[in-house]
């Protein structure tokens, strides 16, 4: 374990100096030796802070230090998250959004999943920070942040910010230069129109990591990164990304470079740092490759892992289900159980279980009439509380109910906790 945490911190520290794997070996040489005290306290759980590190020996970096005995770091408090999705309008719509946490009262709900950076790129509250400013990135549906977010912990609610990673038109458009193009030097779009930012960029990491310090300052308890992958359109053939800047990185070296990097710089704040992943990840490496997310090496470097496991985004046949969104238990249950094994696999190759992630599902509160009939059901009170039973039945706590329209089924929900002292 000793030697495996001193590892770990070195290649936190790497990986906080943007070093690819390609280039480690040529990295740590140039490295100055971490200060003697750094080894005497290895042991140390928590946030180790290394001062006169970097090429120049002038940056100050936070390297994770984690043991069975202490997932959580100094000064932050973790909550057992059973929780929301809320849209940055309806935040901002007081009665709208009191008459949800009304409905919600008295059940096992203590969390919020707030837009803070939404899918448009728009910062949905007024906060003053160099680039978001520069930019005009603010499109302020919330009056008062941190008034709203004290009247959510009144109520006892764990508060996160959900912050869109890379699919953001709104910087992809301000900063062209930080984003997608194809060969003729236009922006790359999906389907939808939508601009992306490049994964590969240090710039936007450094967006990224401000617009989660703004969230921490708005007094958010959490940052939650969502489209923290690459497209994956058939346009994304097309792009033509600048060799001097990938530097032989492939996608998951550098969204795991990436979770690394954000990771150091937030949680050493006092922030907890999550990410949303594609369910479909999990024990396939070829939508692992195709979005750039590996689902063990993430959850190395994060404080908690989302799989997205909507019943309605698994195709037929997947878990021997013909139509999985006609069976919301069998479908989460096969998804999680899932997860159990590949993080066990990867643990037991690692020798060691102390730096994985906690996973906390995303669970499906919508119906997908979409998918056409036949192969959809209904989702209500019944639907949403048989996911619940199978993460509870693969052995996990923690899960968030999505509704991009924020109608949700309470009916079967269990109590509220008891607040402990």
């Amino acid at each position: 374990m000793k030697r495996w945490l001193f590892a770990f911190m070195l290649t936190g520290l790497l990986a906080l100096m943007g070093c690819s794997r390609s280039a480690e070996t040529e990295t740590a040489e140039e490295t100055p030796a971490m200060p003697e005290e750094t080894a005497a306290e290895e042991e140390t759980s928590g946030i180790k802070v290394i001062e006169g590190a970097g090429e120049n020996n002038d940056r100050t970096v936070s390297v994770r230090i984690v043991d069975g005995e202490n997932p959580a770091l100094p000064g932050r408090v973790p909550k057992k998250v059973r929780g929301i999705y809320i849209t940055g309008p309806m935040s901002g719509s007081p009665e709208a959004f009191q008459n949800i946490l009304d409905s919600a009262a008295g059940t096992e709900i203590n969390t919020v999943v707030i837009d803070f950076k939404d899918d448009e790129g728009r910062i949905t509250c007024q906060i003053d920070s160099p680039v978001v400013t520069e930019i005009g990135a603010c499109r302020p549906y919330v009056k008062d942040i941190k008034s709203l977010i004290a009247s959510l912990k009144e109520r006892g609610l764990y508060v996160i910010a959900r912050v869109v990673a890379f699919r953001d038109p709104y910087l992809a458009e301000q900063k062209p230069e930080w984003s997608l193009h194809l060969a003729d030097g236009s922006l790359y779009r999906d389907r939808q129109g939508m601009a992306w930012v490049d994964p590969y960029r240090k710039e936007v990491w450094d967006y990224l990591v401000e617009v989660g310090t703004a969230a921490k300052e708005a007094g958010f308890d959490e940052v939650q990164f969502d489209y923290i992958r690459f497209s994956t359109e058939s346009g994304m053939s097309d792009v033509v990304f600048d060799e001097a800047v990938t530097q032989g990185r492939s996608k998951m070296d550098v969204i795991t470079e990436f979770i690394t990097y954000a990771y150091e710089n937030l949680a050493s704040q006092g922030l907890f740092v999550s990410a949303d992943v594609f369910g479909t990840i999990i024990g396939s490496e070829i939508d692992a490759n195709a979005v750039g997310q590996s689902y063990t090496e993430m959850a190395m470097h994060l404080d908690y892992i989302c799989p997205m496991i909507y019943p309605s985004h698994y195709s037929t046949g997947n878990f021997g289900i013909e139509h999985p969104d006609t069976q919301p238990y069998d479908t989460v249950l096969g998804a999680l159980t899932k997860s159990r094994e590949v993080l066990e696999a990867a643990a037991e190759a690692d020798g060691h279980v102390s730096s994985q992630a906690i996973v906390r599902p995303w669970l499906q509160d919508f119906t997908a009439s979409y998918l056409g009939e036949g192969n959809y059901i209904s989702y209500g009170d019944a639907e949403v509380a048989a996911q619940i039973q199978a993460v509870k039945d693969a052995g996990y706590d923690e899960w968030m109910l999505w509704s991009a329209a924020n109608r949700y089924h309470f009916g079967q929900l269990g109590p509220a906790e008891e607040p402990q002292d």
